[in-house]
């Protein structure tokens, strides 16, 4: 698909994320937007206004009954995405659905299963992936810069006051910070690793709404890799991503969302530099590498997606990856419900 045939996009939901999204596509080559749809139709009209989107429908069926989609965006929230995700399918659109892909492992399996029987492809939107920041840093780390893989740091934290009518807040939409942004370093660590984790271990703080809103844990991958993450809705931290080795580390400033330009990642070797003995020129202490995407993160996530409908490539997240993501999270959840309830009688 290029621009004089590009793949034909409907957005379901119109929340920050969908209309991040739409601004994104603009820069995209293969991809364009034409339809946005809510559950009022002067909500998708204002929508659809402010991102110059050409239709507007004031229901999900109705958007999902245009025969001119080739692909629908879902952006709702957490709880909605296996029904909706299934209704899309079934009406013959491809679906690039917004992580976490469901609210466990049992739906995802059967979201795949209705892409199966719909024969459309079906891709969970981990847009970090499709920015070329990551694909330098797995490069980087198979090129044996580091030496041998051996632990995993990853953070990703926010605080928000926004409390009221915030689905993120909603037990009953699968909200929490763990499903928010934690799925993040979970599907970073399993992609660095290459592999799934052989335990797993958590802890969290509950919010009075009933959310997770700080989880810290750890993982074990095969090998004995080793990673470690936090992430949280009530607290601030570096939102950072370190791919540690034997022989050095990767540092990542801006991992989760890095810029169109000037993306930036760091090869380290000894902090601080040992002072008797110093690094030869040619393997300086800490070597910063850029990476230009020319596109924003949604329209490479976009037009990936459209790669892999014509076949060109293969999906930026593959079915196994979402499995092992949700999981995972599966996991976490059943660690941490008895233990924050059990906080919360204290």
């Amino acid at each position: 698909m290029s621009m004089n045939n590009p793949l034909r996009w409907g957005i379901l939901g119109t929340g920050n994320i969908a209309g991040q999204f739409a601004a994104g596509v603009k820069s995209a080559r293969r991809s364009v937007i034409v339809a946005a749809g809510s559950r009022t139709l002067a909500t998708a009209q204002h929508f659809a206004a402010q991102a110059h989107i050409p239709r507007a429908y004031g229901s999900y069926d109705a958007l999902l009954a245009d025969p001119d989609l080739d692909v629908v965006y879902n952006s709702l929230p957490n709880s909605l995405h296996h029904e909706w995700t299934i209704k899309a399918l079934r009406a013959g659109k491809h679906v690039l659905c917004e992580k976490p892909f469901a609210m466990d492992q049992r739906q995802a399996v059967e979201m795949f299963d209705a892409a199966r029987a719909s024969k459309r492809l079906l891709v969970e939107a981990f847009m970090y992936r499709s920015h070329p920041l990551m694909h330098a840093v797995l490069d980087t780390l198979r090129s044996g810069a580091i030496g041998e893989l051996r632990l995993i740091r990853t953070s990703f934290c926010y605080r928000t006051m926004r409390i009221s009518g915030n689905v993120r807040f909603a037990p009953d939409l699968g909200g929490g910070a763990l499903m928010d942004v934690g799925c993040y370093c979970i599907d970073f660590s399993r992609l660095i690793a290459g592999a799934d984790p052989t335990s797993v271990h958590a802890t969290a703080r509950k919010h009075a709404t009933g959310v997770d809103d700080v989880v810290a844990g750890s993982m074990c991958f095969p090998g004995g890799v080793l990673a470690s993450f936090a992430c949280g809705m009530s607290v601030q931290a570096d939102n950072t991503a370190y791919v540690c080795g034997t022989e050095g580390y990767i540092e990542i400033p801006v991992p989760w969302k890095p810029p169109v330009s000037g993306a930036l990642y760091t090869i380290a070797r000894g902090t601080p530099p040992r002072q008797d003995k110093p690094a030869p020129a040619k393997v300086p202490p800490r070597e910063t590498r850029t990476v230009d995407a020319g596109m924003e993160l949604y329209g490479l996530e976009a037009d990936d997606f459209a790669a892999a409908v014509a076949g060109d490539k293969p999906p930026a997240v593959s079915e196994p990856d979402t499995l092992g993501n949700m999981a995972v999270l599966d996991q976490i959840r059943r660690q941490i419900e008895p233990q924050m309830n059990a906080d919360r009688r204290r």
